[in-house]
């Protein structure tokens, strides 16, 4: 594999969401001819740069890999109008991110808000989805840990150098699972902006976490989606997740089309909460196998 397909290429397109059209950042890896094309969609406050380490991996088997920043996330543009950061506006940036590459079908790599983005997707008719990875999400989705995330995104920091914000992901972010240091100065670097004033941000726009201000008392029931789901699925869980029941998995695995085809699988990832960060070697081979699998169908083993 040519040097140069092991690095990162950025790019940006437009995409039309409900009141105009924003510009949306993806990095991508690997032979831009590839025909095995893999699309890794973030969670809420992350950003594409999450995925390096997994990119490169797939990226040296030849897949072209495309890593978006969602909407008011890393390199992409904020938005005038802040109760359009849903679903409307989420599925029109990655639908526009999919037709930039020019492929008939995509694998799709998503965690937590990532995933829900693609299972949404995917569940639409004609959907060019081939294959789907949910990373610490499902068709429940636990209130408390909602909230848990609305209160964190409603709290404003800022940071006095990049240690220091590493110092608050490795806190924060202690659910991810077991990183190295440099896997913990990566996401600092590429997660921290620094202000006019000098200091540093968390790099996303703080008006996303206006449509998590009211409560949730009870869980999201997403089974109407999940339902409509035809494809095969890897569902990886983190073994301490707050987001994801293992019920909700073990129900997965015997609801919709998908699993009456017999094409969902689960891993419960061990030693992480939510969600696995899928930089360590046994997580980025268990996406591997999947998405080199024919169908997507051989059994997976736990990790």
């Amino acid at each position: 594999m040519a040097e140069a397909a092991l690095t990162p290429r950025e790019g940006e397109v437009p995409a039309l969401g409900p009141h105009g059209f924003t510009q949306i950042a993806y990095v991508e890896w690997g032979p831009k001819d590839a025909k095995h094309v893999v699309m890794c969609v973030h969670g809420l406050t992350r950003n594409a740069r999450d995925f390096d380490f997994l990119a490169k991996r797939l990226a040296a088997r030849g897949m072209r890999v495309v890593c978006p920043d969602l909407p008011g996330r890393g390199k992409s543009a904020w938005i005038t109008t802040p109760t359009d950061y849903a679903t409307p506006l989420y599925l029109a940036a990655m639908a526009a991110v999919i037709a930039r590459t020019g492929a008939d079908a995509i694998d799709w790599v998503g965690t937590s808000l990532g995933g829900y983005v693609g299972m949404e997707m995917a569940a639409i008719a004609e959907a060019p989805i081939r294959r789907l990875v949910l990373n610490d999400f499902g068709a429940r989705v636990s209130g408390h840990a909602l909230q848990r995330m609305g209160a964190y995104m409603r709290l404003k920091r800022r940071f006095a150098t990049l240690d220091e914000l590493e110092q608050h992901f490795r806190s924060i972010h202690a659910p991810f699972g077991k990183l190295t240091d440099a896997q913990w100065q990566h996401m600092a670097k590429h997660s921290g902006v620094k202000t006019p004033e000098g200091d540093y941000a968390q790099h996303y726009d703080p008006q996303i976490g206006r449509n998590f201000q009211w409560p949730l008392m009870v869980d999201v029931g997403l089974w109407h989606v999940w339902e409509k789901v035809s494809c095969p699925v890897l569902v990886l869980r983190g073994e301490e997740s707050d987001l994801l029941h293992a019920t909700t998995v073990r129900e997965m695995q015997h609801r919709g089309i998908a699993a009456k085809k017999n094409l969902v699988r689960a891993v419960e990832v061990r030693g992480c909460g939510h969600a696995p960060a899928l930089m360590a070697d046994h997580q980025i081979s268990l996406i591997e196998e999947f998405l080199e699998t024919d169908k997507g169908t051989r059994r997976v083993n736990a990790a």
